[in-house]
Protein backbone atom coordinates (compact mmCIF):
# COMPACT_ATOMS: atom_id res chain seq x y z
CA UNK A 1 0.00 0.00 0.00
CA UNK A 2 2.99 2.30 0.46
CA UNK A 3 3.89 4.96 -2.21
CA UNK A 4 0.55 7.47 -2.73
CA UNK A 5 -0.38 7.86 0.64
CA UNK A 6 3.28 8.48 2.68
CA UNK A 7 4.42 11.82 3.70
CA UNK A 8 8.52 11.43 4.26
CA UNK A 9 8.79 11.55 7.82
CA UNK A 10 12.43 10.10 7.94
CA UNK A 11 13.64 13.20 5.54
CA UNK A 12 11.12 15.66 6.58
CA UNK A 13 12.82 19.05 8.07
CA UNK A 14 11.99 20.68 11.16
CA UNK A 15 9.13 23.70 10.47
CA UNK A 16 5.55 23.58 9.68
CA UNK A 17 4.65 21.11 6.09
CA UNK A 18 1.79 20.69 4.31
CA UNK A 19 0.86 17.48 2.17
CA UNK A 20 -2.73 16.72 0.19
CA UNK A 21 -4.39 13.39 -1.08
CA UNK A 22 -6.93 12.66 -2.93
CA UNK A 23 -8.98 9.96 -1.99
CA UNK A 24 -11.20 7.75 -4.30
CA UNK A 25 -12.15 4.06 -5.77
CA UNK A 26 -8.82 3.42 -5.72
CA UNK A 27 -8.08 4.12 -2.23
CA UNK A 28 -11.26 2.25 -1.07
CA UNK A 29 -9.84 -0.96 -3.89
CA UNK A 30 -6.58 -1.20 -1.14
CA UNK A 31 -8.93 -2.67 1.47
CA UNK A 32 -10.93 -5.93 0.83
CA UNK A 33 -13.12 -5.46 2.82
CA UNK A 34 -13.92 -2.20 2.76
CA UNK A 35 -17.78 -1.69 2.64
CA UNK A 36 -17.06 2.12 0.93
CA UNK A 37 -16.24 0.93 -2.31
CA UNK A 38 -16.60 5.21 -3.84
CA UNK A 39 -16.13 8.45 -2.29
CA UNK A 40 -14.39 11.42 -3.80
CA UNK A 41 -12.04 12.95 -0.68
CA UNK A 42 -9.23 15.12 -0.02
CA UNK A 43 -7.27 14.76 3.02
CA UNK A 44 -5.25 17.68 3.82
CA UNK A 45 -2.42 16.98 6.45
CA UNK A 46 -0.40 19.60 8.33
CA UNK A 47 2.52 18.21 9.67
CA UNK A 48 4.77 20.60 12.47
CA UNK A 49 7.93 18.50 12.97
CA UNK A 50 10.33 19.31 15.65
CA UNK A 51 13.62 16.56 16.32
CA UNK A 52 11.70 14.42 18.04
CA UNK A 53 8.51 14.00 16.96
CA UNK A 54 5.92 15.39 14.32
CA UNK A 55 2.65 16.56 15.12
CA UNK A 56 0.40 15.49 12.29
CA UNK A 57 -3.25 17.59 11.69
CA UNK A 58 -5.51 15.35 9.46
CA UNK A 59 -8.51 17.01 7.98
CA UNK A 60 -10.31 14.76 5.70
CA UNK A 61 -13.43 16.30 3.83
CA UNK A 62 -15.63 14.97 0.83
CA UNK A 63 -18.10 12.38 0.27
CA UNK A 64 -18.34 8.42 0.25
CA UNK A 65 -21.33 6.07 -1.18
CA UNK A 66 -22.69 3.91 1.41
CA UNK A 67 -25.61 2.01 1.43
CA UNK A 68 -28.55 3.16 2.91
CA UNK A 69 -29.80 0.59 5.51
CA UNK A 70 -33.59 1.09 5.46
CA UNK A 71 -33.94 0.67 1.63
CA UNK A 72 -30.59 -0.80 0.39
CA UNK A 73 -29.89 1.73 -2.26
CA UNK A 74 -26.33 3.57 -2.52
CA UNK A 75 -26.52 7.25 -1.57
CA UNK A 76 -23.44 10.06 -1.42
CA UNK A 77 -22.72 10.57 2.48
CA UNK A 78 -20.72 13.98 3.37
CA UNK A 79 -17.41 13.58 5.24
CA UNK A 80 -15.70 16.08 7.51
CA UNK A 81 -13.39 15.03 10.12
CA UNK A 82 -10.34 16.02 12.04
CA UNK A 83 -8.13 13.95 13.66
CA UNK A 84 -4.82 14.28 15.53
CA UNK A 85 -1.68 12.04 15.40
CA UNK A 86 1.57 12.36 17.19
CA UNK A 87 4.58 10.52 15.53
CA UNK A 88 7.73 9.95 17.23
CA UNK A 89 10.75 9.29 16.10
CA UNK A 90 12.70 6.09 18.16
CA UNK A 91 14.42 2.47 17.26
CA UNK A 92 11.65 0.42 15.70
CA UNK A 93 7.67 0.95 14.62
CA UNK A 94 5.14 1.01 17.24
CA UNK A 95 1.74 1.56 16.94
CA UNK A 96 -0.12 -0.07 19.46
CA UNK A 97 -1.52 3.64 20.89
CA UNK A 98 -3.60 4.73 18.16
CA UNK A 99 -3.11 8.69 18.84
CA UNK A 100 1.09 8.10 18.99
CA UNK A 101 3.20 6.23 16.54
CA UNK A 102 6.89 5.40 17.38
CA UNK A 103 8.68 5.69 14.19
CA UNK A 104 12.09 4.12 13.43
CA UNK A 105 14.53 7.03 12.42
CA UNK A 106 15.81 5.06 10.11
CA UNK A 107 12.57 4.76 7.87
CA UNK A 108 11.77 7.64 5.09
CA UNK A 109 8.38 7.15 4.72
CA UNK A 110 5.27 6.61 6.84
CA UNK A 111 2.25 5.36 4.77
CA UNK A 112 -1.03 6.93 6.56
CA UNK A 113 -3.64 5.00 3.82
CA UNK A 114 -4.75 2.77 7.19
CA UNK A 115 -5.37 6.04 9.21
CA UNK A 116 -7.28 7.75 6.42
CA UNK A 117 -9.26 4.15 6.04
CA UNK A 118 -9.76 4.45 9.83
CA UNK A 119 -10.79 7.92 10.16
CA UNK A 120 -13.10 7.63 7.14
CA UNK A 121 -14.93 4.84 8.27
CA UNK A 122 -15.11 6.83 12.20
CA UNK A 123 -16.72 9.84 10.70
CA UNK A 124 -19.87 8.05 9.53
CA UNK A 125 -22.75 7.49 11.99
CA UNK A 126 -23.67 3.83 12.71
CA UNK A 127 -26.87 4.36 11.10
CA UNK A 128 -26.77 5.29 7.63
CA UNK A 129 -30.12 6.37 6.22
CA UNK A 130 -30.56 8.71 3.01
CA UNK A 131 -31.23 12.28 3.89
CA UNK A 132 -34.29 14.15 4.43
CA UNK A 133 -35.87 16.41 1.64
CA UNK A 134 -36.51 20.30 2.23
CA UNK A 135 -39.86 19.02 2.99
CA UNK A 136 -38.82 16.55 5.30
CA UNK A 137 -39.23 13.49 3.62
CA UNK A 138 -37.52 10.13 3.39
CA UNK A 139 -35.35 10.35 -0.03
CA UNK A 140 -35.48 6.45 0.37
CA UNK A 141 -36.42 4.33 -2.61
CA UNK A 142 -40.01 4.84 -2.66
CA UNK A 143 -40.73 1.16 -4.55
CA UNK A 144 -38.46 -0.41 -1.48
CA UNK A 145 -40.38 1.72 1.44
CA UNK A 146 -43.96 0.25 -0.47
CA UNK A 147 -42.76 -3.50 -0.03
CA UNK A 148 -41.38 -2.88 3.54
CA UNK A 149 -44.57 -1.57 4.78
CA UNK A 150 -46.26 -4.82 2.87
CA UNK A 151 -44.02 -7.32 4.95
CA UNK A 152 -44.52 -5.28 7.94
CA UNK A 153 -46.14 -7.76 10.77
CA UNK A 154 -48.33 -6.21 13.39
CA UNK A 155 -47.18 -7.03 17.17
CA UNK A 156 -50.14 -9.81 18.21
CA UNK A 157 -52.05 -7.22 20.85
CA UNK A 158 -53.99 -10.43 22.46
CA UNK A 159 -52.42 -10.95 25.98
CA UNK A 160 -52.80 -13.89 28.02
CA UNK A 161 -55.48 -13.85 30.52
CA UNK A 162 -53.26 -15.17 33.44
CA UNK A 163 -50.39 -12.59 32.98
CA UNK A 164 -53.63 -10.54 32.87
CA UNK A 165 -54.79 -11.40 36.82
CA UNK A 166 -51.12 -11.00 37.72
CA UNK A 167 -51.07 -7.54 36.56
CA UNK A 168 -54.26 -7.17 38.58
CA UNK A 169 -52.30 -8.20 41.75
CA UNK A 170 -49.31 -6.46 41.17
CA UNK A 171 -51.55 -2.85 41.01
CA UNK A 172 -53.88 -3.47 43.66
CA UNK A 173 -50.55 -3.74 46.13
Amino acid sequence: MAGSFTIPAGGMKDGHHVYEFEIDRKFFDLFEDSEIREGRLIARVEAQKSSSLADLNINISGKVQVCCDRCLELFDHPVDCENRLLVKFGLELDDSDPEIITFPRDENELDLSQYFYEFINLALPIQRIHPENDLGESTCDPVMIQKLREHLVEENKKTDPAWDELRKLMNDN
